[in-house]
């Protein structure tokens, strides 16, 4: 089984995010995953991640986004994660401002475990106690070791 702590890395991981505008922000989480050499062509990425996003909005509720994209310049599926500590306007379903932006890329013909980690992504994100730990982090490194440990105890059998 495929875990997030698996996809995201230090290097993935933003806290808190310099930019307070939703289009600036996913630029910013395709950045990391750029420099981190996780996928091969940023401008790609960031295009398809756009281009999904036009479709509809991906704040999924209660300071929740998840923008994503496929692309062929992900040659796996891979995440960046950005904790906001200004509420930022991402069109959410509740019309509530999010802080918490995971980003997730994938190649094209992986769909069922691009979906897995969607769906993981989001019921990690409704357990609050995980919710309110990413909030409080200072540090990249606090927050693997909060999702990895969240993970653990909640999908490992």
């Amino acid at each position: 089984m495929m875990k997030l702590a698996d996809i995201l890395s230090e290097k993935t991981i933003k806290v808190p995010l310099e930019n307070r505008e939703k289009s600036r922000v996913i630029e910013e989480l395709v950045d990391l995953l750029d420099k981190a050499g996780s996928i091969t062509n940023r401008d790609a990425v960031l295009k398809a991640i756009l281009d999904r996003e036009a479709v509809m909005s991906t704040g999924v509720g209660e300071g929740v986004a998840i923008p994503h994209g496929k692309s062929d310049a992900a040659p796996v599926i891979v995440a960046a994660l950005g904790i906001s500590a200004e509420p930022i306007d991402f069109d959410s379903i509740d019309k509530e401002p999010v802080r918490l932006i995971w980003l997730l890329v994938g190649p094209p013909g992986q769909t069922g475990p691009h979906l897995k980690a969607l769906s993981r992504i989001s019921r990690l994100m409704h357990m609050g106690e995980l919710k309110e730990k990413l909030l409080k982090a200072t540090s990249a490194e606090e927050v693997l070791e909060e999702v990895g440990r969240e993970e653990e105890r909640n999908f490992e059998a």
